[in-house]
Formats: C-alpha cells, sequence, structure tokens
C-alpha cells in the first residue's frame, strides 16, 4: 500500500526537520523525542481508511448503508454484473477535496484511477478501484499541540490522500464452518489518508487518529465512528537502535478502536525487539491483532506493488478539477477543530479538560453555544458537561441522540439561574426529560411535581423556631461554640422542605432563629478548619485561639 515505505530504507523527514527547526529558533542541541526500550526507537505510520458520508456509493446511485439488512443496498455495479460501468460520484470527490483542503494537502487538479487485484469473497469485481499512482491530494499535515494531549508539538506528515472503494463485509462466526457475505458496504466510498513515518509511540498515533476524525468530523466528509466501522485504521511498525537504519515493517491490520489500535502498537514494538535481541530477524508481514491475549499474530505475508498488479482503470477517464472549484470548496470550509479550541477557551474562559469533552462528543459544541446565547456560559458549560454528559453516558446515550433539545436545556439552566428551582431538583428535571423523552418542558414539569423552590420567609420562619423548641440539646451545643451544629439545623430545614428552598433565605432564617449573623457562622467556620489543617488533634484549642487573635 505505501510506496514511500519500499524506496531504499527511506528516512523520516520529521526528525531532521524538528532538528533544524530547534536549533534555529532556540540553539539546543536535539535530543532523541522518544526512546522505547535499551536504545531502541519504533517508527509508526497510520493508514486510516475513512468512509465518506455520501448519500451514494462511490460508482453506482445506490443508497449508503449502515445499518440495514443485509444485502438490502447493492446494485448490479456494486456486485460486478459483467457490462456494468462505474459512473463517478461528484459529491464524494469533493468531500475527498474539502479533507485534502482542511489537512493543508496538495489538491491534485488531475487524478487517475487504478486497478488493484486481489481475490476475496468480499471484493465481486477481483480488483478495487483506487488511486494508488495519481492520487486527489498529495503531501498535508496534522499537527499535534499541547491541546491534544502532547507535550512537545510536532507535526505528521501525510503521504497522500486518495478516493477508493469499500468492500463488502465477511462474517466468519455466525456460522460455523461458514463465512457469510453482507454486501450492502461495497462499492462504498473511502478516503485512504496515509501518513509519514513520523509517529513514534503508540500514544502520539493514538492521538493523531482522534485529531482526524475530529477533523472529519467538523468539515462533514465522515461520520469518522471506529465503532461502527466508518473509520478503520491499519499501522506500520518498525523498531531500530538510534543511528541505525530504519528496521524491517510489519503492517497489523483493521484496527477499529483507539485503544485497540495503541495496545496492537504496544505488542508488536515488543515483539520486534525481543525477536531482534534474541538473533532473530523481522520479516515484512502482514498481521493481525488478538485482544484478549494482547500480541500480534501472522496472516500473510507482505505484498509489493508488483503482487497487486496496478493497471489504470479503463472505465473511468482521468479526473480533472478545475482550480474555480477548488478554491470555491476551499470557502465552504468551517472552522477547524484548532481554531475552535483556541477561539472557546479565549471567549468562554473555558479549561482544556471542557474543551476536550465538548469536542470529543460530535454535535455538542453547536449545542452548547446555542443555549449559552443570552445565559451565562460557566452555567450552560456546567451543567453541559457535567450532568447532562454524565445522565447520557450512565444510560449509554451517545449525544448524537440525546432526547433533551437546546430549547429544554435553556429553560432549565433559566430556572435554576433564576431560583425558581435549588440545583438538585434541576438534576431530577434533567432525568426526567432523559428517560421519558415526552419533550416536556422543564417548567411543565416542576409544575406537575410541585417542585417550585420555597421562598416563603414566613414559613421558614416557623420551621426553625419548630426545630430550635424541639431540639434543644442542639441548640446549647452550638450556643457552646460547635458551629457544625448550624449545618445539622440547616439539614434539618431542608429535608422539611424535600430540598426546594432556597439555601440563601435557609441560613438568614435559621440565623435569626439562633440569634447570631452569617457572616458570624463563616468566620466560625473558618477558625475551626484552617488552623487545624495538618495539626495534631491535641493541639486544636491552641491554635482556635491563636488564629482568632490574629484575625482581629
Amino acid at each position: 500500500m505505501l510506496s514511500w515505505w519500499y524506496r531504499h530504507g527511506r528516512q523520516s523527514t520529521r526528525p531532521l526537520k524538528r532538528f533544524q527547526i530547534r536549533t534555529l529558533a532556540t540553539s539546543i542541541t536535539q535530543q532523541p523525542r522518544s526512546v522505547f526500550n535499551n536504545g531502541w526507537e519504533a517508527v509508526i505510520g497510520v493508514e486510516v481508511h475513512a468512509q465518506i458520508d455520501s448519500k451514494t456509493k462511490l460508482f453506482s446511485d445506490m443508497e449508503t448503508s449502515y445499518e440495514e439488512p443485509p444485502n438490502s443496498k447493492i446494485s448490479m455495479v456494486d456486485l460486478a454484473f459483467p457490462g456494468v460501468q462505474p459512473r463517478l460520484n461528484q459529491q464524494c470527490v469533493e468531500l475527498a477535496v474539502k479533507t485534502a483542503l482542511a489537512l493543508n494537502a496538495n489538491v491534485q487538479r488531475r487524478s487517475r484511477f487504478d486497478r488493484k487485484h486481489y481475490f476475496y469473497p468480499d471484493l465481486p469485481q477481483g480488483y478495487q478501484i483506487t488511486q494508488q499512482r495519481e492520487p486527489i491530494a498529495r503531501g498535508g499535515e496534522i499537527a499535534l499541540t499541547e491541546l491534544d494531549g502532547i507535550s512537545e508539538p510536532f507535526t505528521v506528515g501525510l503521504h497522500q490522500i486518495q478516493l477508493e472503494q469499500d468492500t463488502g463485509k465477511s462474517m466468519h462466526d455466525m456460522v460455523v464452518g461458514s463465512t457469510l457475505l453482507d454486501m450492502n458496504r461495497a462499492g462504498t466510498g473511502l478516503m485512504e489518508i496515509v501518513t509519514q513515518p513520523d509517529l513514534r509511540s503508540s500514544f502520539e498515533a493514538g492521538l493523531l487518529v482522534k485529531k482526524l476524525q475530529s477533523i472529519l468530523q467538523c468539515i462533514g466528509s465522515s461520520q469518522a465512528s471506529m465503532n461502527e466501522g466508518s473509520m478503520r485504521c491499519d499501522v506500520n511498525v518498525s523498531v531500530h537502535r538510534q543511528g541505525e537504519p530504519f528496521g524491517t515493517r510489519c503492517e497489523i491490520k483493521n484496527l477499529n478502536s483507539v485503544r485497540f489500535l495503541s495496545m496492537a502498537i504496544d505488542a508488536e514494538i515488543e515483539r520486534q525487539i525481543e525477536l531482534i535481541e534474541k538473533g532473530g530477524t523481522v520479516k515484512a508481514e502482514t498481521r493481525g491483532f488478538d485482544v484478549a491475549g494482547k500480541k500480534t499474530f501472522k496472516l500473510r505475508g507482505k505484498e509489493t506493488a508488483p503482487d497487486y498488479r496496478y493497471m489504470p482503470e479503463p472505465d473511468l477517464p482521468p479526473l480533472l478539477l478545475s482550480q474555480s472549484l477548488i478554491d470555491s470548496l476551499s470557502k465552504e470550509l468551517p472552522e477547524l477543530p484548532d481554531q475552535t479550541r483556541i477561539r472557546i477557551m479565549e471567549q468562554y474562559k473555558m479549561s482544556q479538560d471542557d474543551v476536550h469533552s465538548l469536542l470529543n462528543e460530535p454535535g455538542s459544541l453547536v449545542f452548547f453555544e446555542k443555549v449559552c446565547q443570552g445565559r451565562n456560559a460557566q452555567a450552560v458549560l456546567n451543567w453541559t458537561v457535567n450532568d447532562l454528559f454524565g445522565e447520557l453516558a450512565k444510560r449509554e446515550i451517545p449525544f448524537s441522540q440525546s432526547p433533551v433539545s437546546i430549547d429544554q436545556m435553556g429553560s432549565l439552566v433559566d430556572l435554576v439561574q433564576s431560583n425558581k428551582i435549588t440545583g438538585k431538583i434541576g438534576k431530577d428535571v434533567l432525568r426526567i426529560m432523559i428517560e421519558e423523552t415526552t419533550g416536556a418542558m422543564p417548567q411543565d414539569i416542576v409544575d406537575q411535581k410541585g417542585w417550585a423552590r420555597i421562598d416563603d420567609s414566613g414559613m421558614l420562619k416557623t420551621i426553625c423556631n419548630t426545630l430550635i423548641t424541639k431540639h434543644a440539646d442542639q441548640v446549647m451545643k452550638f450556643q457552646q461554640g460547635e458551629v457544625k451544629v448550624f449545618k445539622w439545623f440547616i439539614g434539618q430545614i431542608m429535608r422539611e422542605t424535600k430540598g426546594m428552598a432556597d439555601p440563601i433565605q435557609v441560613n438568614n432564617a435559621l440565623c435569626d432563629a439562633l440569634g447570631c449573623k452569617p457572616e458570624d457562622i463563616t468566620a466560625a467556620e473558618v477558625a475551626t478548619k484552617g488552623p487545624l489543617s495538618g495539626k495534631k488533634k491535641g493541639s486544636g484549642g491552641k491554635q482556635k485561639k491563636n488564629k482568632k487573635s490574629s484575625s482581629s
């Protein structure tokens, strides 16, 4: 697949490039950025196969399928009936161009399709239509920065981006001794995005895949969901000692999650190092990953370009793109993830963790910003990231299927911010909106349940006086300096009001009943907590006294 890897043991360009940059900018000697073990360095490249999010397949007018019944979305073109000819899908081309532009790749105004020959049951034609020799885009880069979770920023180069058709799906475990075929996926448009061998660890590879996912989802060219199969990865791994040429690479196929990708890379690195240290030789081969055993295993020997017998696709003319089309697609690009991160951190005074939370849930940033309009951004952020995300996660509901609308969330935040309901009641309302999925507005739920906040000062005064009369012993303890008794009374009042009383009004009413001031309670709590921090139990009284005198 990767012709660049076969070019006379080609060395990676990144270490040299970064050495030059660091020397010119800081005059600091470049140190090896990542050494795996005892001087060994891993060299990693990634091939990403992302299904294009188009309405129809790459070369036929059949609808694309993700969860349809098996073999219900197929056409004669997809099954390679004799006499049928492919017709290129313009939407797939435009989405591939947008992807290339977002990745700073050089869009080729002339590209061409090839036939890649190999035989497998889920490939009806006996060949795959791809773009090995003249891809739609060359070059490009993906920058990994501190915002992505990397300690030292660097750039991963791209080799090329090519259009190709997907295969069908083989299922080996449904019937013992048989392989079943689902051809719904056959002919679906794919973008194969190939990186340069610029990665040095499984951690970096995982971050790269996540970053690419966010870019593809942002521009809408692919759903890029590894769980659903719309994005799959192969990784190429080799090891070598520092200062020596790159070692022989092995390719690990069909990794369908970032976690498995990272585990597979680590397992393969360990295998190759152990093999070489025992005097063995790493052979170029294609391998799979055994998740349960946490090890890779041989699938077949590694094919080279001649094995695939590439030839120009005779049924498709060269793909010619005008500069005006490329320019117009460039203008349609949305704000990209790196730009978004910087903007929302500055605009909403948001932490890096909160930014990751919003950007890792497709659609949640748009949701957040719409709910934010005219509201306190921090309050909206807390309710979205902490409460809504948390409740959805408990029920294993992806954000894209959240039953809570923008209007519902905005109304809930308004009720809490205006003190019409307590935060505790707000959480109960949110749970009802998620579980009942009726679309009921928060105010209607509050009215139906009788959950409106109690702000009747006369009622609170009566409750406080009743409790003080009933619990004279606790009042005595409070008068003797046990500040924690005040919180005990607060708990009793909230229990009496079922959590629907305004905490500020409760605090004031209880202070009036006990004959103290709120600021006195606050000062006493500080005096109790502060001086005792990290001190031995026996010196409590003395510390309190000293703290009191220093405050005064």
